[in-house]
């Protein structure tokens, strides 16, 4: 089966949610909202924990693609939703598969879940391009 026909999942890729990403996430997205750093702020405002913010969430469903799509692909589109929240002892996973693709254009659709042990963390559809022709797996 060729890694572009519609269907074919992506490898799975596990990520450990600790304290460090979610605050370095947070800082480099420049989202200083205290439920993201501080366990106090956290707490105060109803959440047992800090959590993961959608622009970290968002990074890393990007690096999950394009670790599958190699150097030579370009993300157009990032539709995600967010669910459950991702806090500091979770462990991520993700998963997806290949939704639509179209040879003649050297693009693809890719339907991505992240799960942690509360459930759906986010789920969403992520847009490719090779430019080049150069696909996945050395298809040209």
């Amino acid at each position: 089966m060729s890694p572009l026909e519609v269907g074919v999942p992506l490898p799975p890729l596990t990520i450990p949610v600790t304290a460090r990403l979610v605050v370095a996430g947070a800082i480099a997205s420049r989202d200083f909202q205290d439920v993201h750093h501080d366990f106090a702020g956290a707490q105060a405002a109803g959440s047992p924990d800090i959590f993961m913010n959608i622009l970290t969430t968002n990074g890393l469903v990007g690096r999950y693609v394009t670790d599958w799509a190699g150097p030579a692909a370009r993300l157009t589109a990032i539709d995600i939703r967010l669910g459950a929240p991702n806090r500091p002892g979770a462990t991520l996973e993700f998963t997806g598969s290949v939704t639509t693709f179209d040879p003649v254009d050297a693009r693809a659709t890719v339907s991505v879940r992240g799960r942690n042990e509360l459930g759906d963390h986010v789920t969403g559809t992520v847009e490719v391009e090779w430019p080049s022709g150069e696909l996945p797996g050395g298809l040209t």
